[in-house]
């Protein structure tokens, strides 16, 4: 049952990763493709976890932590940088 459940996450998962992909290259708009680029990290960051967890170990720790910290720092600094747009 476990190897079933473990199919279908990883299926859940590459889904999504193509469809970020998708956005990222097909985006109208730089928010659209900076939105998507979290996604798809978010979505590796999962299915990295997945892994550990169902293979019990914590060898691929320190790379969540590192795209963890990729993904946040990017959005931080698109949010900085992105112009404003002011309608007053």
């Amino acid at each position: 049952m476990l190897q079933v459940v473990a199919v279908v996450a990883g299926f859940m998962f590459g889904v999504g990763a193509l469809l970020a992909v998708y956005r990222i290259v097909v985006g109208p708009s730089v928010l659209d493709r900076v939105i998507a680029s979290d996604v798809l990290v978010a979505t590796v960051v999962c299915a990295l976890g997945a892994e550990m967890a169902l293979n019990r170990h914590t060898d691929t720790l320190p790379v969540l932590l590192v795209l963890a910290l990729f993904a946040v720092l990017g959005s931080l600094s698109v949010a900085r940088f992105l112009p404003t747009r002011d309608n007053a």
